[in-house]
């Protein structure tokens, strides 16, 4: 396995939670320096690629629509996390809370809320150019019949506590709320957020529990529709949440129903993982990013359905087929970007080796990238997408757009 740097020390200070694991410092965050300090240490080439990236998108900000809020619930935030993933009686599962911890940055478990929250706005400020990251709330698993169920529920943040962070800094982040549909109050909590201004909802079906193509959710398409909320929803497998055996909830397909009623939706990660029921032939497959190009190709969701391209840099998605597929005329001005920090910031998964032997990007460039993933992962996930080539054609795989608002996603455009 390789992971973005050969060396690199952790972030977690000394005397932190996981002090001496180095088995989650290599597989989680590798870092070794602060995020403001990149700009100023920085060597030529990696200082030349940020240049790079930021030229030709004008004086408007870098948009980023996918960046979590994680939180345990330390200083009444409200948010949750499964307790099997802090139980030392589920080793497997605490050792992969110890890689998110080092992905995310911070020591440990008794101040996680408002160290992750500070790692996150120190790593938006030292982006070097205006940043608007839509901060996304994740609701609880619900039953059909609307009771929450916690044992289900990975994780929870808040609707509340996202916008608490996007209001203390205005300037770099946007609320994404999060609504189970199936909660007697839904229709409720959607206009009460509405009327604040909120105009993105986030959903990941396989791991609340969610059934887009319910036709008991119309309603709840309905008020979206009325309120010019999109939906941000993730499709095709599910890895870094488990979905307790839902991964058929990814089905792209499935998006049809929402779509249909008028609703803008944004397809996480273009659906770009596993394989899920063909509904168009019956008794057979496909894989999810083929279903997810099938809803592109239908001209009656243009304008309506757009991809948003977080994690294909990810060593079990990127693929010569899927830069291809992403970089066609069709895509033009329905790709926007995401980062799903903190994704990037784990560090055995986006293998920039891997891209360099595909040609997607230079050896010479794959060092100055994991300089700058040393320090800060969320600009380093936006230069290296802003790098990529494809493959065959070494054209620049994304234009410019991609990383500006998309202006078929304001509320006017509705």
């Amino acid at each position: 396995m390789e992971g973005t740097q050969g060396t690199g020390a952790r972030d977690v200070p000394a005397g932190g939670f996981l002090r001496g694991w180095g088995p989650t410092s290599a597989l989680g965050g590798r870092f070794t320096g602060p995020p403001e300090a990149l700009h100023a240490r920085a060597l030529p080439a990696a200082r030349d690629l940020m240049t790079q990236a930021f030229e030709n998108l004008g004086a408007a900000p870098a948009t980023d629509y996918h960046v979590h809020v994680l939180g345990l619930g330390v200083g009444g935030t409200g948010a949750f996390v499964n307790p099997a993933m802090l139980s030392w009686r589920r080793p497997a599962r605490r050792f992969e809370a110890g890689v998110y911890l080092h992905a995310c940055g911070v020591a440990g478990f008794a101040d996680f809320d408002a160290d992750y929250a500070g790692r996150l706005t120190r790593l938006a400020r030292a982006f070097g150019r205006p940043l608007r990251a839509h901060l996304v709330a994740l609701d609880r698993f619900h039953d059909p019949d609307g009771r929450v169920n916690l044992a289900r529920t990975e994780f929870y943040a808040p609707n509340d506590y996202v916008a608490r962070l996007a209001e203390a800094h205005p300037d770099l982040f946007v609320p994404v709320i999060s609504i189970h549909p199936s909660r007697p109050d839904a229709l409720e909590e959607l206009a009460r957020w509405a009327a604040r201004g909120v105009r993105f909802l986030k959903w990941l079906p396989n791991a609340q529990g969610i059934d887009p193509a319910d036709p008991r959710h119309d309603a709840f398409y309905r008020a979206l529709c009325a309120h010019e909320i999109a939906l941000l929803t993730h499709a095709g497998e599910e890895h870094a949440v488990r979905t307790h055996a839902a991964q058929a909830l990814g089905n792209p397909l499935r998006l049809r129903r929402p779509l249909d009623h008028g609703v803008r939706v944004i397809i996480a990660h273009c659906a770009s993982l596993g394989r899920n029921a063909d509904f168009d032939r019956p008794g057979t497959t496909a894989e999810n990013f083929d279903l997810f190009l099938r809803l592109m190709a239908e001209e009656r969701y243009r304008g309506r359905l757009f991809g948003e391209i977080s994690a294909i840099t990810q060593f079990n998605r990127a693929s010569a087929a899927l830069f291809d597929a992403l970089s066609r005329p069709e895509m033009c001005g329905r790709l926007v970007n995401g980062s799903d920090y903190p994704l990037p910031a784990v560090n055995c998964v986006i293998w920039t080796g891997r891209l360099a032997r595909m040609g997607c990007i230079t050896p010479g460039e794959r060092r100055a990238l994991n300089e700058i993933y040393s320090c800060n992962p969320l600009l380093f996930d936006f230069v290296l997408k802003r790098a990529l080539r494809h493959p065959t054609t070494q054209e620049r795989l994304f234009p410019k757009e991609v990383f500006l608002e998309n202006p078929a996603l304001r509320p006017e455009a509705c």
